[in-house]
């Protein structure tokens, strides 16, 4: 899955970016930031992930042919890495997949606001 920091395809499929959010029983910050640390490493296209004790939201771009597909994989993300990574049990409670376009429109209506911000870091 190639792509640029800002969203550029290198592959042809469409892109989507994508906001997860998973909540659950509270976890030490400690704890959680260890292993949301590990999820980057191991899905390093994460543009920005933030967390409080009970939930944390995940932001990136990911490839796919259609937002079916875009959602399909990111509803498998946390799952797929709870394991390798010691994330908590925690269930997906919400997730927005959107076009490029939509990003840039939206970027220019709350330029004060953005939406991407590298890193993890507590809400």
């Amino acid at each position: 899955m190639a792509r640029g920091v800002d969203g550029t395809s290198t592959s042809g499929l469409p892109l989507w970016h994508v906001t997860l959010t998973v909540a659950g029983e509270a976890v030490t910050a400690a704890e959680l930031r260890t292993g949301l640390e590990r999820l980057v490493e191991e899905r390093p296209f994460m543009l920005a992930v933030k967390y409080s004790a009970d939930r944390a939201e995940l932001r990136y771009w990911d490839e796919a042919e259609d937002v079916d597909d875009a959602a399909a994989l990111a509803l498998r993300i946390w799952g797929d890495h709870r394991a390798s990574c010691e994330l908590p049990a925690w269930r997906v409670v919400g997730i927005e997949v959107i076009d490029r376009e939509t990003v840039h429109v939206r970027g220019v209506e709350r330029p004060q606001t953005p939406l991407i911000v590298a890193g993890v870091a507590p809400f």
